[in-house]
């Protein structure tokens, strides 16, 4: 493996994050339940985890923060625009996949 310093790698590790939220933004089409029911995570979890990181750094952010973050706007004015109900398969996916701490 190529020899990448500390602060390098950072860098490059936020760049890629940059970038998920940024194509998550744009793929509204994929809900968050389908995120969960795929991979085990959705944008929720993400803003969750960027609020630990800011607070195990002594950084207070709240949760709605944290999502605004991670949504590009108010978690509420998403959920409006592109949040649909969740059909009853998907429900019973996320029933048998859930994760522990959800």
């Amino acid at each position: 493996m190529t020899d990448i310093s500390q602060d390098k790698q950072r860098d490059f590790e936020a760049a890629a994050f940059r970038r998920l939220l940024q194509h998550l933004r744009e793929r509204t089409d994929v809900q968050n339940i389908d995120l969960m029911n795929l991979g085990g995570f959705c944008r929720n979890c993400l803003a969750n985890w960027y609020r630990e990181a800011a607070e195990g750094d002594g950084v207070a952010l709240s949760k709605d923060e944290a999502r605004e973050i991670v949504y590009g706007m108010p978690y509420d004015e998403w959920q409006a625009r592109h949040q649909l109900e969740a059909t009853d398969a998907q429900k019973a996916a996320f029933e048998q996949n859930r994760p522990k701490d959800h």
